[in-house]
């Protein structure tokens, strides 16, 4: 104990010089000027009182016991008995809960069989073995009843269901109070203003120039100049492969990136691309898309210049 003690103390002076070391090497500001220092030093002075607290109360423990055993030791020698020691509460509680056979008994519970010269015990199980038994057997009860036979609690599925359930409504909610945030897939629509085309292009810029080069015409990502499309060249197509990407391919999904907004934003601006003829375009890939409607907007051609 007294060698744990003094390693303890040994280790707390090396991690405060350690300390003491790097504040002096760092920049007064840094440190110093930290408004949560005095929190952080506090907390620190108090977790190493609490453990010295605790060393000293186990050494102390240990002192007593010993001088307890001592002073019965000389009242038997006075009484001319011979001294021994009682097992610890720790001990006790062990013996109980396995109710072990003492070695001297193990005569009475040895079987007959004998595998070249190994003799069997007939030991029973630990009492604490059964009574975990007993209680898994409660337990299997229990959650019989209230999850099967009244269906007062709801199991794993259903659980998820209701979670699903109040994420959903949680999500109306939200894209009631938030008309940006309800843009999706089926609410996106063709936009001719010139702010927001001129947002989509730098959009553009910032995130999809290193794949699809700043004047649309492919590198690693598809030509977005041509009549060409992988994955339709409607706007709510276009919103759709920008807001959940593409699995095995290099376009990711930009949701959680960017804004809904800013997603409707620079698909408008890919779909004035089309037609621009940029230098040396990456072939065509896919089919030639052709709208079942032909709508007004898309004819329109906004030219922008940042």
């Amino acid at each position: 104990m007294k060698k744990l003690i003094s390693f303890f103390i040994a280790f707390v002076g090396l991690t405060t010089a350690s300390y003491a070391q790097a504040a002096a090497e760092a920049p007064a500001a840094s440190i110093w000027d930290d408004p949560m220092l005095t929190f952080y030093v506090a907390i620190g002075f108090i977790f190493v009182v609490v453990l010295l607290v605790l060393l000293v109360a186990m050494y102390m423990l240990q002192v007593i016991k010993v001088m307890t055993r001592q002073a019965a030791q000389e009242k038997a020698r006075q009484l001319g008995a011979v001294y021994k020691e009682e097992p610890s509460l720790w001990s006790k509680l062990w013996s109980e809960s396995n109710d072990f056979v003492p070695l001297e008994k193990e005569a009475d519970i040895m079987l007959d069989h004998n595998y070249d010269g190994i003799r069997e015990l007939d030991n029973h199980l630990p009492p604490w073995w059964k009574w975990l038994f007993y209680l898994s057997i409660v337990f299997a009860g229990v959650y019989l009843f209230f999850y099967h036979v009244t269906d007062t609690l709801p199991l794993p599925l259903q659980e998820y269901q209701n979670e699903v359930t109040l994420a959903q409504e949680h999500a109306k909610k939200l894209q009631a109070s938030n008309p940006v945030a309800a843009i999706d897939e089926i609410s996106v629509k063709v936009i001719t203003d010139v702010l927001a085309i001129a947002d989509g292009k730098q959009t553009f810029l910032n995130n999809c120039a290193s794949c699809h080069r700043k004047d649309g015409g492919g590198d690693i990502g598809p030509n977005l100049t041509d009549e060409n499309w992988l994955h339709g060249g409607a706007i709510q197509d276009v919103f759709k492969v920008v807001r959940h990407g593409v699995q095995g391919t290099n376009m990711i999904a930009w949701e959680g990136f960017i804004s809904p907004d800013k997603m409707q934003n620079v698909a408008n601006y890919v779909l004035t691309l089309k037609g621009t003829n940029p230098e040396n375009p990456k072939a065509p890939q896919g089919e030639i898309y052709k709208p079942a409607e032909k709508v007004k907007a898309d004819t329109v051609k906004v030219q922008v210049t940042l």
